[in-house]
């Protein structure tokens, strides 16, 4: 624990399960997001770059899928999409010479539309076979390898945002009489031994009336990228204003 002198005591504070005789509480670090990640269509892993621990950044391609088949089916509906753009504009041009009935006329402007749409859902589906990474983070479990078969629905990777730590506690309801949004707050924690500044982020929405507590969610003021989540370690809260 760092040796710098502490805030001062925070008032109405006593030895409790939750707050210690100097008014510390004990936190935890959460991640606000973990995500299984899974494939929305079916096709054959082909590489699975990060591996468990690993951090990537936002954009980064966690699965890549072989989609050669869809592929060719996007090729396919590309060509039949010319064709019948091609043909609509040949029965267009034939109907301002009255040489061709208005059901012909209909049926190509439907076809190609039709094409069109066929275009659009392979294009959507080729798309689906890159899968991205949504924040920064790391693996928390790799639950497939290349050359697999990926299925819809079923996860593939478990990923956790470190970019956006947030620290959870539980505070006496009596708090609350200052404890608002916003209010500072330093946190020690044990596994690396530093200390953080930090701010109130939210407050829970109802207080237990067993323990006379309250949940609280704080954010930290600073980028923390050695600060892991399941951490912990204590909050002291800055001396309330009067």
């Amino acid at each position: 624990m760092p040796n710098a002198s502490m805030a001062p005591a925070v008032p109405g504070v006593s030895s409790s399960a939750h707050a210690d005789d100097e008014g510390r509480i004990r936190v935890q670090l959460v991640a606000r997001d973990q995500v299984d990640i899974s494939s929305e269509i079916s096709a054959k892993i082909a590489s699975m770059p990060f591996r468990d621990g690993d951090a990537f950044r936002a954009g980064q391609t966690l699965v890549s899928l072989d989609c050669s088949l869809y592929a060719a089916q996007l090729h396919k509906a590309q060509a039949e999409a010319d064709a019948a753009v091609q043909l609509k504009r040949v029965n267009d041009r034939l109907s301002q010479l009255h040489s061709i009935g208005e059901i012909e006329v209909q049926q190509a402007a439907a076809k190609a539309k039709a094409s069109a749409a066929e275009v659009a859902y392979m294009q959507a589906t080729v798309r689906k076979c890159s899968i991205a990474a949504p924040f920064d983070g790391r693996v928390v479990k790799r639950s497939a390898s290349a050359q697999q078969f990926a299925e819809p629905g079923k996860a593939l990777l478990t990923i956790v945002d470190t970019g956006r730590l947030e620290l959870k506690m539980i505070v006496p309801s009596k708090w609350l009489a200052w404890l608002k949004p916003g209010h500072a707050l330093t946190v020690d924690v044990d596994e690396v031994g530093k200390r953080y500044p930090a701010t109130v982020a939210r407050i829970g929405a109802r207080v237990d009336p067993v323990t006379q507590t309250v949940d609280v969610t704080a954010a930290l003021s600073a980028h923390t990228p050695e600060l892991l989540p399941g951490m912990s370690g204590w909050a002291r809260f800055a001396a309330p204003d009067h």
